[in-house]
């Protein structure tokens, strides 16, 4: 399969959160196939190791890497990053908006852990997409934006609600600004969102040195992303070692089914619904992809 059209020799990319975990990921992925890369990132020796990495499988090495010390809650630090990437590359062919933090906090505590969730996870992509698009409109070139979302973006998990609004806030930024870009005349950029499955990274490992056998590495996110990419797919959604495509569909559907039927809010971890639950998963497929 041909590659995205963004994602050829020369052109440039620019990934936030991009010091480690999916965002450093796909920074090597692009650099490697020979796209000139801006890595975004909170400054410090973990980008200047992120970014020295990038360029050792760059195609023309450091030449081809820029290190952009960033903090994507600020708006006016996005804009500065957008008018240093004009001016080093000339141009933005794919814009990752990557960067995310955790953990956030319940509807009713920790409202520090919200305003910083909500600022890096939702107001970061705001910021982004705000900053860009205009500039890559304007390119009248293939381009691509892609926003990192999250299942519990979806179907909203108990738990972590400042973060589940954050990823769900993407989900909704992304889906608008899909639309809207196929409705400007002559426009070449696409949109896509990335939802990763169960991903072994700085955020996710919580102390833990060896991978959990469920989660997938950094690196299998990417090869989904860029196959996603090439298909013209919007939902990029990723399976990991426990969590089968099919059952997301239904974790997904029966999400959705809580609105239509008039189910307790999140049913699908009440107990009186327990046993309905197992039985959908286990029944026919609901539906084909």
């Amino acid at each position: 399969m041909a590659e995205h059209p963004a994602l050829i020799e020369g052109r440039v990319a620019v990934v936030t959160g991009a010091a480690s975990g999916i965002g450093l990921a796909a920074a090597k992925r692009f650099a490697s196939i020979g796209l000139r890369i801006c890595l975004a990132d909170l400054g410090g020796n973990v980008l200047e190791q992120a970014a020295a990495e990038v360029a050792s499988v760059a195609k023309r090495g450091p030449a081809d890497v820029l290190m952009a010390p960033t903090d994507v809650s600020k708006l006016e630090e996005v804009q500065r990053l957008k008018d240093r990437v004009y001016e080093t590359f000339g141009e933005v062919a794919v814009l990752m908006n990557n960067a995310g933090t955790s953990p956030g906090g319940g509807p009713w505590d920790h409202y520090e852990r919200w305003q910083r969730v909500l600022n890096v996870n939702l107001w970061g992509v705001i910021n982004g997409v705000q900053s860009f698009t205009h500039a890559m409109i304007d390119q009248h070139s293939p381009c691509a934006i892609v926003n990192t979302g999250s299942k519990q973006g979806i179907t909203c998990p108990p738990g972590d609600t400042a973060y589940n609004i954050s990823k769900a806030g993407v989900k909704v930024l992304t889906e608008g600004l899909d639309h809207a870009l196929r409705n400007v005349e002559g426009c070449r950029i696409t949109a896509h969102l990335l939802v990763p499955g169960s991903t072994f990274t700085g955020m996710t490992r919580r102390g833990r040195t060896t991978k959990p056998p469920g989660s997938w590495m950094p690196e299998q996110v990417i090869d989904i992303l860029v196959a996603g990419m090439a298909a013209g797919d919007f939902y990029i959604i990723c399976p990991d070692n426990d969590v089968t495509r099919d059952i997301d569909n239904r974790r997904i559907l029966w999400a959705a089914e809580d609105i239509i039927r008039n189910r307790p809010a999140l049913s699908r971890w009440h107990p009186d619904y327990s046993n309905e639950f197992a039985a959908f998963l286990a029944a026919e497929p609901p539906f084909r992809r």
